[in-house]
């Protein structure tokens, strides 16, 4: 309702125009997007755009894995760059503190026992990390047992569905 002037007197403001008829895009169902109430696509014509939207959306998903994976591996070699770091930084460390520990022993020996005994405790180390990391290696199963058979029931799972 308005008033003498054409202005709703509650709004404050001249009445909207009517909006004209619509009507329905190319392509678009009747009646509201019923499914069934006027698609006149056929069988196949749906079934192809089923499988190209399906095509679509597997490509996506690609894509967005190969991103994902892209950054990752970005990060994962970064990190592998500062370890990498830390381990040479370590060497270092072990080397000085090798020539601390045989010119400290230099003190109540000659110098020669007292890199004699740095080396040997250093072989003592190496022979004692080497005896663990073989029988960690041992222990280690290469087969992947799980995996093999998963893979068989899933061969077997194909049979069944072949025949």
């Amino acid at each position: 309702m308005t008033g003498p002037s054409g202005i709703d007197p509650v709004l404050g403001t001249a009445p909207a125009e009517p909006l004209p008829p619509t009507t329905p895009a190319a392509g678009s169902t009747a009646a509201g997007g019923a499914p069934g109430s006027g698609d006149d696509r056929s069988l196949g014509q749906i079934v192809g755009d089923l499988t190209q939207d399906l095509t679509t959306l597997v490509k996506q998903e690609l894509e967005l894995a190969r991103t994902e994976l892209k950054e990752e591996a970005a990060k994962a070699g970064k990190g592998a760059g500062m370890l990498g770091g830390a381990g040479v930084a370590g060497l270092l460390t072990l080397i000085l503190a090798s020539f601390a520990l045989s010119y400290l022993l230099d003190n109540w020996m000659p110098v020669e026992l007292a890199f004699l005994i740095t080396t040997l405790l250093w072989a003592a180390v190496a022979a004692v990390l080497a005896a663990r990391g073989r029988t960690e290696l041992k222990k280690a199963n290469p087969q992947l047992p799980e995996t093999q058979q998963t893979l068989k029931e899933d061969a077997a799972w194909a049979r069944a569905q072949k025949n």
